[in-house]
């Protein structure tokens, strides 16, 4: 039973990827026919899903790099940080 409750719920860098890998299949193939569907992306969408597939694998390199266990007392320091300085991000106000 635990083995398939950890098979349901893959780690995010996995999944960002499986994502990253499609997407840019997606990109390189364009005009093709799986089965019983046709996909055409267009120019735009193979371009379109270059850009998503490369985010997304920068994601999961960076995931794999900078777990998210070493980037949490970051956002902790930050979040602190911005708590205790945030008269200095109100001062600029845009006139209208």
């Amino acid at each position: 039973m635990n083995f398939l409750s950890e098979m349901a719920s893959p780690p995010l860098t996995t999944v960002f990827l499986i994502v990253g890998l499609v997407f840019l299949t997606l990109a390189v193939v364009g005009n093709s026919r799986l089965g019983f569907a046709e996909v055409n992306p267009g120019c735009f969408g193979r371009f379109l899903a270059l850009t998503i597939g490369l985010f997304s694998l920068i994601i999961a390199g960076s995931l794999a790099i900078f777990p998210v266990e070493m980037v949490e007392p970051l956002k902790t320091s930050v979040a602190q940080w911005l708590q205790q300085n945030i008269e200095l991000l109100t001062q600029f106000k845009v006139s209208s």
